[in-house]
């Protein structure tokens, strides 16, 4: 039984779910989002909550149960909330600035990076020092923070480069002399 799947999804106020066959079509303030489940499970609406059961129960049947599950709930959270994920900058003269729709970081190299913002995402630096990427897609906004990080990942003897807000970067001791 999974534990996950047994819980049914809670429609915040002002989120409206549509099944059609083995889609849901969730509508909220932010955007509309929607999701295609397979035919190990099946989708219905009860008092206020989307409800997943599996139509069998193999184990591909159960493992899609709370995939699909936790699928549903993060449209719902997207819809309503939003999705953000946050990035540091450390290292002297490493900085990220807006210009346009374009994300232009000095990290280092030779050139300036100019990273161009995707469809479905805002991406802003608050500072010369952070980055903030925000949508309704949770997949696609920690694939574009983890692409920006891409460019200079935090490296263990100085700690410079691109992380996730509370990130820990686990420190090497240099060369001895």
């Amino acid at each position: 039984m999974s534990r996950i799947g047994k819980k049914p999804v809670a429609l915040p106020k002002g989120v409206t779910a549509e099944i059609k066959g083995q889609t849901i079509e969730v509508k909220g303030p932010k955007g509309t989002r929607s999701f295609t489940a397979t035919d190990d499970v099946t989708l219905a609406i009860e008092e206020g909550a989307v409800k997943v059961t599996p139509r069998g129960l193999s184990k591909r049947a159960r493992q899609q149960w709370g995939m699909t599950r936790s699928m549903v709930e993060n449209l719902t959270v997207g819809v309503s909330e939003g999705f953000k994920k946050e990035l540091e900058i450390q290292g002297v003269g490493y900085r990220a600035q807006m210009q346009g729709k374009t994300l232009k970081l000095a990290l280092g190299y030779s050139h300036d990076v100019n990273f161009e913002t995707p469809e479905g995402v805002t991406i802003s630096a608050p500072k010369q020092t952070e980055i903030v990427v925000e949508g309704i897609d949770q997949q696609l906004v920690g694939q574009v923070a983890a692409n920006i990080r891409e460019w200079r990942r935090p490296e263990p003897y100085k700690g410079k480069g691109i992380r996730y807000k509370g990130e820990v970067v686990f420190r090497k001791e240099g060369k001895k002399k």
